[in-house]
């Protein structure tokens, strides 16, 4: 996803960063992840299966999951998703400046991250 993605300016780079298997959890990881959102880019409606800690390192970004409110989050703010959670929205809150921020996931060993639903 992370190279398809990144030869497409309107999307998202992801680079996975960290990966470790969390052996209190039998065949749970986490995985630490940093998503960079270029001027103006969309993620599409996906799901995690896991739970997905979010933290804006730069820019401004919007978020929000079927059933809840959007929310547009700073450098410094936090936002959450759980295994269940449908993400409805996700976008750079600017068409001319860059956003970055890093999502720790705890997941399933050995599965995708990033689930696309139509």
């Amino acid at each position: 996803m992370a190279t398809a993605q990144a030869n497409d300016a309107a999307h998202p780079k992801v680079t996975e960063l960290f990966t470790k298997a969390l052996a209190d959890y039998p065949g749970k990881e986490a995985l630490m992840i940093t998503v960079e959102f270029p001027p103006g880019a969309v993620d599409p409606v996906h799901k995690h299966d896991a739970h997905a800690f979010v933290y804006v390192v730069e820019g401004s970004i919007v978020m929000g999951v079927k059933g809840g409110r959007e929310v547009t989050l700073k450098p410094g703010d936090t936002f959450y998703e759980g295994p269940n959670d449908l993400h409805t929205v996700g976008r750079n809150a600017s068409k001319t400046e860059p956003a970055k921020f890093i999502v720790l996931l705890l997941k399933e060993q050995g599965k995708d991250f990033f689930i696309p639903v139509q």
